[in-house]
């Protein structure tokens, strides 16, 4: 179990100090915040199809990205440790490369409906040759986290949001998924990934920044 100095910076502490929430944050902290991830929590974590996932660069530069897949694309190992898949993007691997110079992670879990959430913190690693990589047909990375603290969050200010569809773009059991929009873009043609090269013109041809653009604000790309 974690204490309230180990949880909190000085910084935390202060402002706790000058809002008269000292006590509250050290009762918050016995009642809710643990280094591992408790059994109740398991089945939340491992049924979220999406969360969101804090990283910082080498200097300190925060980021925060947006993790879909399919429904279970975290897995809990153990109490101390999960994994879960990066799939194709953009190619910019910023959250990747994060972690790779710099390990502490955050991880939000959101329930949108109930609504409920749930946070991760730990330190994570990229691998490209973890065994569990097969378990995720598509991905192009694992990552695992070592939990260093796990706690059930307040839900009052979650907005309730009704699922619509799941994203076509999760790949299939075969790890085939359509082929984005943004890589028809006009410009971009050029400089995609050699397994890219020449795929536009039977995805429906190039089009321009404009169209793609187009194409987000209405929902279709």
């Amino acid at each position: 179990m974690l204490t309230a100095d180990q949880f909190y910076t000085p910084e935390q502490r202060a402002l706790q100090a000058d809002h008269d929430s000292l006590k509250l944050a050290d009762a918050v902290v016995q009642a809710i915040v643990r280094d591992e991830i408790e059994a109740p929590h398991i089945p939340f974590l491992e049924s979220r199809d999406f969360f969101f996932l804090s990283t910082v660069s080498a200097e300190g530069e925060p980021t925060v990205s947006y993790k879909g897949g399919p429904v279970g694309m975290v897995q809990v190992l153990d109490a101390k440790t999960l994994v879960f898949p990066n799939y194709d993007g953009n190619g910019m691997f910023k959250s990747m490369g994060n972690i790779a110079a710099a390990p502490k992670v955050g991880l939000l879990f959101i329930d949108l409906e109930t609504p409920h959430r749930i946070r991760v913190q730990g330190r994570a690693r990229v691998l490209d040759d973890d065994p569990l990589l097969a378990d995720y047909p598509g991905a192009n990375l694992l990552v695992r986290v070592e939990v260093t603290a796990c706690f059930l969050n307040c839900a009052r200010y979650i907005h309730k949001h009704t699922r619509v569809a799941a994203s076509p773009y999760v790949p299939d059991e075969a790890g085939q998924q359509p082929f984005p929009s943004w890589k028809r873009i006009d410009m971009l043609q050029p400089v995609l990934p050699t397994r890219d090269q020449g795929r536009t013109e039977a995805e429906g041809g190039v089009i321009t920044f404009d169209d793609y653009v187009g194409k987000v604000m209405d929902g279709t790309s």
